[in-house]
């Protein structure tokens, strides 16, 4: 650990959140979480490595800390801009482990790799996973964006063209794969969901033509960082990943529209297996077996 380094520092060390986006995801997940205002108020990285480094004089602004403090309940700012000369204590080897109760729950059902896997949270609807993580905040840093579903309404419909844009041209790469508009699937689709035919259809036709005009606007070599893609097979989940490290799923529920259905939001684990690698696994087959636009 560096000589000068904070308590902020050693506590995201053993989060495993001290990379820059996976930092940036956890602070506006916290910051969703206190005041919707507060959201997309992260620092730039020059600024995390400042905060890191204990190379600041005084605390930075007021907003920051509580977002801070709220990543870390029972933490002040001051403690966590204070530097750290040794690594927090574990528990006193000399004190007997507490006795356990018959309902006491396993230890090792509480770890990552056990009762919940890599499931970080889990939202009941879309819609509450949504007003938890508003697009503009969950896209905001990331460098690559793989998405798969139905008509991809996160994507399309929930970020403006100058946006999608924008997040293009300053390098992040999107692939992106619908449900083929022309496929049985949708039609199947449409009748569990109780739409009118064409209805699934004609959003999937709308949202492919919204990134097929941005693609056309990009010059290169942005051009080359979006990739659509259409499969036709039974839809099960929406599947969003963002810099390899956390995925959304979403699962389609038979006669429900897919805004009802329950959220996991999975962070994966490095040399654990998860659900991480289940859905990685499941995008890149439907990406395999995809027909470019």
């Amino acid at each position: 650990m560096d000589r000068d380094a904070t308590l902020l520092k050693v506590l995201l060390a053993q989060k495993g959140w001290e990379r820059y986006g996976t930092f940036c995801r956890e602070y506006e997940r916290a910051a969703a979480r206190i005041d919707r205002n507060l959201t997309g108020s992260a620092p730039s990285r020059a600024q995390l490595h400042r905060w890191l480094s204990g190379t600041v004089k005084t605390l930075p602004y007021a907003d920051h800390c509580l977002v801070i403090e709220a990543m870390f309940p029972g933490r002040s700012a001051v403690d966590l801009f204070q530097p750290a000369a040794e690594p927090l204590p574990g528990p006193d080897p000399g004190q007997p482990a507490p006795a356990a109760s018959p309902r006491s729950v396993p230890a090792e059902l509480l770890e990552p790799a056990g009762r919940f896997a890599d499931v970080s949270a889990i939202f009941a609807s879309r819609a509450e996973f949504a007003s938890a993580f508003p697009p503009s905040t969950l896209f905001a840093h990331a460098k690559i964006i793989r998405i798969s579903g139905v008509s991809l309404n996160l994507l399309c419909q929930q970020q403006s063209d100058r946006q999608i844009k924008a997040l293009i041209e300053s390098g992040t790469t999107i692939r992106a794969l619908f449900l083929d508009p022309r496929g049985q699937s949708i039609r199947n689709r449409e009748h569990e969901e109780g739409h009118p035919g064409g209805y699934l259809a004609t959003l999937g036709d709308l949202n492919i033509a919204v990134l097929t005009r941005i693609r056309d606007q990009l010059g290169d070599p942005a051009r080359e960082r979006l990739h659509i893609a259409v499969y036709d097979q039974t839809v099960r989940f929406n599947l969003v990943f963002i810099d390899e490290t956390t995925c959304i799923a979403q699962a389609y529920l038979p006669y429900a529209r897919g805004v009802e259905a329950p959220t996991l939001v999975i962070d994966r684990q490095d040399g654990r297996s998860g659900l991480y690698q289940t859905f990685d696994g499941l995008f890149s087959k439907l990406w395999s077996t995809a027909l470019p636009i």
